[in-house]
């Protein structure tokens, strides 16, 4: 019986293991859009001006994952592969004051003010120079220099650095926390011509991403989405990429 043509329009599922010890990184299941790619030029023997032989250059290739819906470990394949549970950003509170002359601060579980941080302003003056009260900061209150400049029942917003080793996942980006090798392998299913759907694999023996990405957020048109592109390589035994089917596993759709 001859072999049945196929189809496909659905995206493939991703699992992305870490190539030195074969550990599962990252299920992935939610892209949009997912391409693999070969591609080998050739040079050239020529004879009076025309090409006689040719000699085809090592193949290169590339993956890309497209996704618009994705956990937070996605970004950790542009650095180390490795999640931090402390972090420290700039953050705000308006806060009401229950005394004159005090303002009480309440921080996130296990989170730290970073000293010399703290800046007080009169409720929607954030960031005003003249409307800056000064004052010092010690055990989550600050205390303004000028009593009076703090009157009880009155809002204050408050600026400072927290330091936060709860609740919270960091990824950091530097020229130290190079980016892993990784094992993939895309999975989706073809459909033939009497409506069979045959699973269909392609597996990258190791690949290397790019640091290249671009995070837009906008509150009009399409949601934000990234794109990871990962260059294929040889591994030690060879390999660069498989094409597989499995055709005694195929059933019909619906």
């Amino acid at each position: 019986m001859p072999e049945l043509n196929k189809a496909n329009r659905q995206v493939c599922d991703v699992d992305i293991r870490i190539l030195k010890t074969m550990m599962p990184f990252l299920k992935f299941d939610t892209a949009n859009t997912t391409t693999s790619g070969l591609s080998s030029d050739s040079v050239y023997a020529m004879a009076k001006g025309s090409r006689r032989i040719a000699f085809p250059n090592p193949l290169e290739g590339t993956m890309t994952i497209e996704a618009q819906v994705y956990p937070f470990k996605l970004f950790a394949l542009f650095s180390n592969g490795e999640i931090s549970t402390n972090a420290a950003y700039a953050d705000t509170q308006t806060v009401k004051a229950s005394k004159g002359g005090e303002i009480d601060i309440t921080l996130p579980d296990g989170g730290s003010i970073v000293t010399g941080t703290v800046f007080v302003y009169p409720k929607d003056s954030f960031g005003d120079e003249e409307a800056l009260i000064e004052g010092t900061w010690a055990e989550k209150k600050f205390t303004a220099t000028t009593d009076s400049e703090i009157k009880a029942d009155d809002e204050y917003t408050v600026g400072y650095v927290v330091n936060r080793s709860k609740g919270v996942k960091r990824i950091s980006f530097n020229n130290k926390n190079l980016p892993k090798d990784y094992f993939i392998t895309m999975q989706t299913l073809d459909k033939n011509e009497e409506g069979i759907f045959t699973p269909f694999i392609m597996t990258a023996y190791k690949a290397t991403i790019q640091r290249n990405f671009e995070l837009s957020f906008s509150s009009e048109g399409d949601p934000a989405s990234v794109t990871l592109t990962f260059d294929l390589m040889e591994d030690k035994d060879g390999n660069i990429f498989d094409m597989v089917e499995i055709p005694d596993e195929g059933e019909l759709g619906e």
